[in-house]
């Protein structure tokens, strides 16, 4: 992709606060799970999930958190079109934590993650955070690489949760200073 398409197709990303319970969010956060959820039972297990394994993880793995007054949810718009999402959950007074970020498959190579990751830091810092963490899986290579590319770096692990591998923070810098 030139840098003008690049520019022309960044251009064509709106992303903003959502309702986590909406239709276009719980689509999307289906994608997600599945996303993931996929790529390590390909991984491990070398297949996919089945329907139901999909339906139980999102079961055990709410997302009403990511509403105020807990958190924040993301969607990105990509042509007027749902296309990405990332949350951010209430840590601490000063501290927040990314998870479901996730742009769809289609859509990867348009600008969309590094504008999704734009936007967190905003949200992040309205929410008056100074500090975002996150864990992930070893094999979400693109992910831990766009993290990378954002600013943020690999910490000791701050959870215990079953498929966290590797523990991630950033310290914002506010837009004031």
């Amino acid at each position: 992709m030139t840098t003008s398409t690049q520019h022309r197709t960044t251009e064509l990303w709106a992303i903003g606060p959502a309702d986590v319970g909406s239709g276009e969010s719980l689509a999307l956060l289906r994608d997600y799970y599945s996303d993931v959820a996929n790529s390590y039972y390909r991984l491990h297990l070398g297949r996919e999930g089945t329907p139901q394994e999909i339906e139980t993880g999102l079961a055990d793995s709410p997302s009403d958190d990511l509403a105020p007054p807990t958190g924040v949810f993301l969607l990105g718009r990509y042509a007027g079109e749902p296309a990405a999402c990332a949350g951010l959950r209430i840590v601490d007074a000063a501290t927040v934590e990314l998870t479901r970020v996730y742009v769809r498959p289609e859509r990867r190579g348009t600008g969309g993650g590094a504008r999704l990751m734009a936007a967190i830091d905003e949200a992040a810092r309205a929410l008056g955070a100074g500090r975002i963490v996150l864990d992930t899986r070893l094999d979400l290579v693109e992910a831990r690489a766009l993290y990378a590319r954002c600013g943020y770096r690999e910490i000791p692990a701050y959870t215990e949760r079953p498929y966290a591998e590797v523990w991630y923070a950033k310290d914002l810098v506010r837009a004031d200073r």
